[in-house]
Parts: C-alpha cells; sequence; structure tokens
C-alpha cells in the first residue's frame, strides 16, 4: 500500500512543471483517499479522473493547489482567484464587477469585512476594485468578495488613482509568483511604487511621479518573453532614459 501510493505520488511531481495539453489525465482519485486537491485553471474532475482542458505547463502551490499556466489573455475564474475587476453597474443586493471572463460577475453588498446594510459601499460605474473569486461554477456568474478567507478586508477594496492597464493571464502570475520575478525586484530597489496585480490579466500601477507609473506599466508590459537577465538589463535601460 504504500508503495502504490508513492507511485502515484512520484506521477504527480513528474508531471509538474511539464507540458500538458487537454485530454492527458493528470490524476487517477480512485487510487488516493482522504486526501484534498485543489484544482486551478486548465483542470477539470471527470468522475475519478483530473483531466487537462487546455495546453500550458502543470504548475503546484503548497499544499495541495494544482493548476495550467498559460499566456492568454482570455481568463477564466477559479475559487481563491484575486483579479481586478471594473464596477458596471450596482443593484439592491449585488455590485455587478467586469472581470474578463465569459460572464459578468457579482459582488455581494454584504461581501465585505463587517458588511451590513447601514453601511454599504459606493462604488461608481469605472470603478476599480482588487476581489477576491468566491464562487466560480460552470455556466453560473462568479461571485466576489472584498475580504479574505478569514473574513478580514486585508488588502481588498477599491484602487484609486493610479494606472491600471492589460497584460496575459501568464504574465500576472509570474508577477505573483515567490520569490520576487526579475523585473518587479529591479524595479523595486530603484523606485518606489504601489501595485495590485490580478490573475486575470489586469494590474495596477500607482506612485508619486506619473514618470514613474509609466515606467514601471512599460517595464511590466516588456518583460514577458525575456529571461530574467534580460528584464534587469531592460529596467536598468529604462532608468538611465529619465535620470
Amino acid at each position: 500500500m504504500v508503495e502504490e501510493k508513492k507511485k502515484h505520488s512520484d506521477s504527480q511531481s513528474t508531471m509538474v512543471d511539464k507540458i500538458v495539453v487537454p485530454g492527458d489525465v493528470f490524476l487517477d482519485l480512485s487510487k488516493f483517499s482522504n486526501q484534498t486537491i485543489k484544482l486551478g485553471d486548465g483542470l477539470r474532475q471527470d468522475c475519478d479522473s483530473i483531466t487537462v482542458m487546455k495546453s500550458g505547463k502543470l504548475r503546484f502551490s503548497k499544499p495541495n493547489k494544482y493548476w495550467v499556466e498559460s499566456s492568454q489573455k482570455r481568463y477564466v475564474p477559479c475559487v481563491d482567484d484575486t483579479v481586478l475587476g471594473i464596477v458596471l453597474d450596482s443593484k439592491a443586493d449585488n455590485f455587478l464587477v467586469d472581470i474578463k471572463g465569459p460572464a459578468v460577475a457579482f459582488l455581494p453588498v454584504l461581501a465585505f469585512e463587517g458588511g451590513t446594510r447601514r453601511n454599504i459601499p459606493k462604488f461608481e460605474p469605472g470603478s476599480l476594485i482588487y476581489v477576491r473569486v468566491v464562487k466560480a461554477n460552470m455556466g453560473m456568474n462568479p461571485e466576489l468578495s472584498c475580504t479574505d478567507v478569514n473574513g478580514k478586508a486585508a488588502e481588498f477594496g477599491a484602487l484609486k488613482d493610479g494606472y491600471m492597464f492589460e497584460t496575459s493571464t501568464g504574465l500576472s502570475r509570474i508577477l505573483l509568483s515567490t520569490p520576487t520575478c526579475p523585473v518587479l525586484d529591479a524595479l523595486g530597489k530603484k523606485l518606489s511604487f504601489e501595485i495590485a496585480v490580478g490573475l486575470n490579466g489586469r494590474v495596477w500601477v500607482n506612485a508619486e511621479a506619473p514618470s514613474t507609473v509609466i515606467l514601471v506599466a512599460n517595464a511590466i508590459m516588456k518583460s514577458e518573453p525575456l529571461t530574467s537577465v534580460q528584464q534587469r538589463i531592460m529596467v536598468d535601460s529604462l532608468l538611465q532614459r529619465v535620470q
């Protein structure tokens, strides 16, 4: 029994960081017991099998989350994703929010820390908000929240001022990776700025000087096809132009 479990565990680990294509069977759940696995973008459960839905690299995040990473403009909502949304409209019970998904998402008016009918926040159409996906069922509108898993506001809420631009979903994941990606590491050593990255391919940058916002945005947008060394060289080149 121990050897059987080890064999399937090794099968999982050998596929991580490797290219997968639609139809690949990543995992046979019938071989496991008492183990919880979280599925992210690009994976689907078919009975006892976990099947790949799109081409890309299979990624793993401790303790138990798997997803397929690819560079694309289209965003498919997944539970616990943090995204940048644009408020479209407000209703009695929900805000309607565009998160670049196949359907408009809704943010309940009480989905805020300490939210009650007496302190409903006011968002004008066009407002940019940092939110978390809490429900993402196929064929249904995604549900959002402005709290973390503990019900705290944390970093969620309205993003004021600054500049928002769009990238691929692959670049968004790179910007959120640990350790800090080279382009953000190089920029952070020389400049002071705020940044919020959504897994839906939206990035918000704010700084005291508009020139800093433009430089950071340009560096990020140019970084995707570059190696780590090339990203640092590119940042140094941009910094020299504004000095």
